[in-house]
């Protein structure tokens, strides 16, 4: 199964190894899903781990090694279309990832402008706690 996990997920899940953006990360890293990015995404991903607030939970060489792992073992998607669904740019490019990824499903934790779409061109807009459902591992 392929899946786009927003920005926050990844995010999310390096703060916390426990919850279940950590959870997901950790069945990715185990083989359980494609993760699907793209190249717009990375350099998401890169600006946010830099951000000074994350620096004493999330040490600059552990966000070079992650982002390293995410070009190397996820699926890059490329071409990606322009939509404009949310009012957040960002948002949308993660949107367009998923579409040119054919991503499953995407999987988010931004309540306000992503999961309250529900879905992007019938690509599901899901929870990390719904992921792991469908994954069966919500009660790992």
């Amino acid at each position: 199964m392929r899946l786009l996990l927003d920005t926050n997920i990844l995010v999310s899940g390096l703060l916390s190894s426990k919850g279940p953006p950590g959870k997901l990360l950790r069945a990715w890293l185990d083989g359980l899903f494609e993760l699907v990015t793209s190249e717009e995404q990375i350099d998401e991903l890169r600006r946010v781990l830099g951000y000074e607030h994350l620096r004493p939970y999330i040490h600059p060489e552990q966000a070079r090694v992650f982002i390293e792992n995410v070009e190397v073992l996820a699926i890059m998607a490329a071409d990606l279309s322009v939509l404009e669904l949310s009012p957040d740019p960002d948002d949308n490019v993660i949107l367009a990832t998923a579409v040119a990824g054919e991503a499953k499903a995407v999987v988010s934790g931004d309540k306000a402008d992503v999961l309250a779409l529900g879905d992007v061109e019938g690509i599901p807009i899901i929870t990390a706690r719904e992921a792991l459902e469908r994954l069966g591992l919500a009660d790992d």
